[in-house]
């Protein structure tokens, strides 16, 4: 049934009990007006509670930026340098293990690697860096400290690598119980010149799907997501969160999805461009939910504060990663919130606030049934009930 043959509520109504949301309806509810907006949130959390009761999760994590330089220029990134530019760097091995050791004393179990997609290829200065640490790739040195972190500690490695041969996500899941890419859209117009994605050639829409579909095949547990304010419209961001349900019903592999907001920073090329609404994450995240109301639902808190609570109105069930210790250094302006913070605003909505791996309980099991390193160590880390083990800070 379409939204315009009825009332919204009515429609509604009929997506709690079971009605499949299509293209049209999900398009419809994204634009829908501010005085419909509480029976849309309504109707996801109805679906929230039904599907992922009780329990709001999040990671205690270290951010490792293993090395900002990068081949992509996406109209939106501070992170990203080229070599020579201030704060251009890549980290060493001592370092990373520095910041992984001091993230486990306060409790973290992820260690998140985050990194510019395979810089050496455009820049000498990044191969020369390489063969002074004994690595043909930043592949193969990413490779190296996930192992390092795996063995050395007792936190779980997470990589945000980027673009992925099947070769190297079989690689990287013998060092890692999970890893990421975010999907953000599927709208090949934002890579023309001037639009988000110019001169990035790593965001491809059909390139990044190629990897997030190699890992399905593979039954890598995966996180993708879409990031939503960058040209995008609402139409794209419904078929970018079609596009991973996609994914999901044919491998079952995604794990979690991140719906996440543009938000502006000074210098970067879309500096003045609008930042989307409370309106606007709330009315996605919702859809969301509706579309996939199985699935982990995340959005990160310190990219809508001080408001993020109203987030849980809207079905999430998942707040990210959040660490004690590094700073959020894609967007470094926007603090995490203090975990007992945290934890205050998400019991004030009638929630538990529970610590997890960086894989999901429900996709332990394969994981901790085979033989190795990587099974200990996820064995060790999780409690009977497959989040972070006993004893560790809520």
């Amino acid at each position: 049934m379409r939204v315009q043959e009825n009332s919204l509520t009515a429609y509604l109504g009929e997506l709690r009990e079971g009605l499949p949301l299509s293209r049209e309806g999900a398009c419809q509810l994204l634009r829908c007006p501010d005085d419909e907006l509480p029976a849309l949130l309504t109707a996801a959390l109805q679906l929230k509670q039904r599907f992922r009761p009780g329990v709001i999760t999040y990671s205690r994590k270290v951010f490792i930026p293993l090395t900002n330089l990068c081949r992509d220029y996406c109209g939106y990134c501070t992170f990203r340098r080229d070599p020579g530019e201030p704060g251009a760097h890549t980290m060493t091995p001592d370092q990373v293990m520095e910041v992984a050791r001091a993230g486990e004393k306060l409790g973290c179990t992820e260690a998140l690697f985050s990194l510019g997609d395979k810089p050496e290829l455009v820049f000498p200065e990044m191969r020369a860096t390489l063969r002074h640490l004994g690595y043909n790739s930043t592949l193969q040195y990413l490779e190296a400290m996930c192992e390092r972190v795996l063995r050395e500690t007792t936190l779980l490695p997470h990589p945000n690598p980027g673009l992925l041969s099947a070769e190297w996500i079989t690689r990287l899941a013998a060092v890692s119980p999970s890893m990421g890419l975010m999907l953000e859209t599927t709208n090949t117009a934002l890579l023309a010149p001037g639009a988000a994605h110019d001169n990035a050639p790593d965001k491809v829409p059909a390139k990044r799907l190629r990897t997030i579909e190699e890992a399905g095949k593979q039954s890598v547990p995966f996180t993708t997501g879409l990031l939503i304010g960058i040209g995008e419209t609402p139409e794209d961001r419904v078929d970018t969160l079609l596009a991973i349900r996609e994914m999901h019903r044919r491998y079952g592999h995604i794990q979690e999805v991140i719906v996440q907001n543009f938000r502006v920073k000074p210098g970067i090329p879309m500096r003045d461009w609008p930042e989307p609404t409370q309106g606007e994450m709330l009315r996605t995240v919702a859809v969301a939910r509706l579309l996939m109301p199985e699935v982990n639902l995340q959005a990160p808190p310190n990219l809508s504060a001080p408001y993020y609570d109203e987030l849980l109105d809207a079905g999430i069930n998942d707040w990210g990663g959040v660490s004690p210790l590094t700073p959020d250094f894609i967007n470094p302006e926007r603090p995490w919130p203090h975990l007992e913070q945290l934890k205050a605003r998400t019991e004030s909505r009638g929630y538990i606030l529970r610590q997890r791996l960086p894989v999901y309980p429900e996709f332990l099991a394969p994981l901790t049934s085979r033989a190795g390193l990587l099974a200990e160590k996820v064995h060790a880390a999780a409690d009977r009930e497959g989040y972070a083990g006993r004893g560790r800070a809520a």
